[in-house]
C-alpha cells in the first residue's frame, strides 16, 4: 500500500504544479473556471490527483469554488493586495532581522549576492540592447530572480513555515501582475540597490538597517502594484461606461482580475 501512496502523491504534486504553473503563466487568468477532465488529460493522470491538487490550491486561496461556476482563479481585490504585502513585510522584515543577528557565513552570503548581481545584469543588458522596458520573458525570469533573493534570505534565517507563506504571497500578487508593463532600467537599478543595501547590513550584522532597508523595499513594490491596480480599474470602467475599440486598449498592459464585487481571496485568511 505504501508504494500507491507515493505515487499518488506524486501524481497530485505533478498536477498541483501544473494548475499552479498555467495561473502564474496567464492560461488560466483570475476568473477562469477549471475543468478536472480537460486538465487530467493535458497533464497526463486520472482525475483523482487532479481534484486533490485543486483542493490544495483552494486551500491556499489561489483558486476558489463559486456556486453556479465551480472552481475558478482566484480575483484579487485592492484590498487583498494591500493585506498580502502587508503580511510579506511583517514576516520578511522579521526574518531578516534574525538574520542579520545570526550573522551568515561568507559563503552563504556570496551564494545571495550572486542571484543579487543577476538583476544589475539585468539592467545593462536592458540598456546596450536599447529597448526601453523587458519583454515579457526577461520580466518573468526578473520575477524568478527576484523571489529567488527574498527567498534564500528567509531559507538562511531558518524558518521553513515564513519561507512558506511569503512563497504563496508573492505567487498569488502575480497572479494580479503578470501582465504588467516590464520594468525598465531605473526600476532594475533601484531594486538591486535595495538588495545589495540589505546584503550589506546583513554582513555587518545591523539587524535595524537590514529590517528598515526591507520594510522600504516592500513598501515601495507595493505602492506600485497598487497604483498598477488603480490605472486598470480606471480603464475598465471607461470601458464599461463608454465602450471602444478594441484596438485601443491593446496597448495597454493590463492586469486580469476584477476589483468590484470579486468575492475576497481566501490567502490571507487562510494563514492569519
Amino acid at each position: 500500500m505504501k508504494p500507491a501512496r507515493t505515487r499518488d502523491g506524486s501524481l497530485q504534486h505533478k498536477a498541483y504544479a501544473f494548475i499552479q504553473q498555467q495561473i502564474l503563466q496567464g492560461r488560466l487568468p483570475a476568473g477562469a473556471a477549471l475543468s478536472e477532465v480537460s486538465l487530467a488529460r493535458q497533464i497526463g493522470v486520472s482525475r483523482t490527483p487532479v481534484r486533490e491538487a485543486i483542493g490544495q490550491l483552494v486551500a491556499e486561496g489561489f483558486l476558489e469554488r463559486i456556486p453556479g461556476r465551480g472552481v475558478v482563479v482566484v480575483q484579487l481585490t485592492r484590498e487583498d493586495l494591500i493585506e498580502l504585502y502587508e503580511l510579506r513585510e511583517a514576516l520578511e522584515v522579521y526574518a531578516i532581522g534574525k538574520l542579520a543577528r545570526q550573522r551568515p557565513s561568507p559563503a552563504e552570503l556570496a551564494a545571495v549576492r550572486e542571484v543579487c548581481d543577476q538583476i544589475r545584469q539585468m539592467a545593462e543588458e536592458l540598456r546596450r540592447s536599447g529597448r526601453d522596458r523587458l519583454n515579457d520573458a526577461e520580466m518573468q525570469a526578473f520575477l524568478a530572480t527576484d523571489l529567488k533573493f527574498h527567498l534564500l534570505l528567509l531559507r538562511l534565517a531558518g524558518n521553513r513555515r515564513i519561507m512558506k507563506v511569503v512563497a504563496d504571497t508573492r505567487l498569488l500578487t502575480r497572479i494580479f501582475s503578470y501582465r504588467r508593463e516590464g520594468h525598465d532600467v531605473p526600476q532594475l537599478e533601484s531594486i538591486y540597490r535595495y538588495h545589495s543595501e540589505i546584503l550589506d547590513a546583513v554582513e555587518a550584522g545591523d539587524a535595524a538597517a537590514a529590517m528598515d532597508k526591507l520594510g522600504e523595499h516592500i513598501r515601495v513594490s507595493r505602492q506600485e502594484r497598487l497604483a498598477a491596480y488603480d490605472r486598470w480599474e480606471r480603464e475598465h470602467e471607461l470601458k464599461r461606461v463608454v465602450p471602444l475599440p478594441s484596438e485601443i486598449w491593446l496597448s495597454g498592459e493590463s492586469p486580469s482580475p476584477a476589483p468590484g464585487g470579486a468575492k475576497r481571496a481566501g490567502a490571507s485568511r487562510a494563514r492569519s
